[in-house]
């Protein structure tokens, strides 16, 4: 995949593309875990001006920060909400957490059918086809990731609503040590080659993209 500082250097309206597509989708991410706690009554985001389309608002300056650094990663400012407020006591945590997960899904199938009709008409190396071949993999990605069940990301807000009460201990063990289980996963993967992370990436990013035709799409866009 091209995308990076090389990219930016000698094809800068291609990272643009790219970058473009990964604060949009990242903005979206984050709305939609504001909308999702709003409609199951809590004010929390909306009362801070959360609960709007615009990427800005929703953006983390490190995150954003790595973006434009060529990093190829990134994040948002983690959507505020009150559980205590929630509709759903039990399950609604879990609800908004999958609010995030559930935007990007739409957004890759969305745009997966746009990708069928763009690529053949404009060819791979159009700069709007381009911004679609990233889209849709951003999305594919963030939803993958995030579905990792171990904080901060949603995932985790799933796998704590599921487990049975008798798992406390488990709860508990997740939840103070489940960020440095993550971070050691992702420095073991990509410093190290212990590959686990990475292979569900792309293995799931394989297979939502085969599910839904695009794989000849991103390859000949992207690689």
């Amino acid at each position: 995949m091209t995308f990076g500082l090389d990219s930016l250097i000698n094809d800068p309206l291609r990272f643009l593309a790219g970058a473009l597509a990964l604060v949009l989708s990242i903005g979206y991410h984050e709305f939609s875990h504001v909308f999702a706690a709003y409609s199951l009554g809590d004010m929390t985001g909306k009362n801070v001006g959360r609960l709007t389309l615009n990427p800005l608002k929703h953006l983390d300056p490190v995150g954003t920060m790595l973006i434009f650094l060529g990093a190829f990663i990134g994040w948002g400012r983690p959507a505020p909400f009150n559980p205590e407020n929630l509709r759903y006591r039990r399950y609604g945590s879990a609800l908004v957490a999958l609010g995030g997960p559930a935007s990007n899904l739409l957004l890759f199938a969305v745009f997966s059918l746009l990708l069928h009709w763009v690529y053949p008409t404009f060819g791979p190396t159009n700069l709007l086809t381009v911004f679609l071949g990233f889209f849709v993999l951003i999305n594919a990605s963030l939803l993958l990731f995030n579905l990792i069940p171990l904080p901060p990301l949603d995932g985790s807000w799933l796998l704590l609503a599921l487990l049975p009460a008798s798992a406390r201990p488990l709860k508990e063990f997740i939840g103070r040590y489940g960020l440095f289980i993550l971070f050691g996963l992702i420095i073991a993967d990509f410093a190290f080659g212990i590959r686990l992370i990475s292979p569900y990436l792309v293995n799931g990013v394989q297979f939502l993209s085969n599910a839904f035709g695009v794989t000849h799409f991103l390859n000949n866009i992207l690689l």
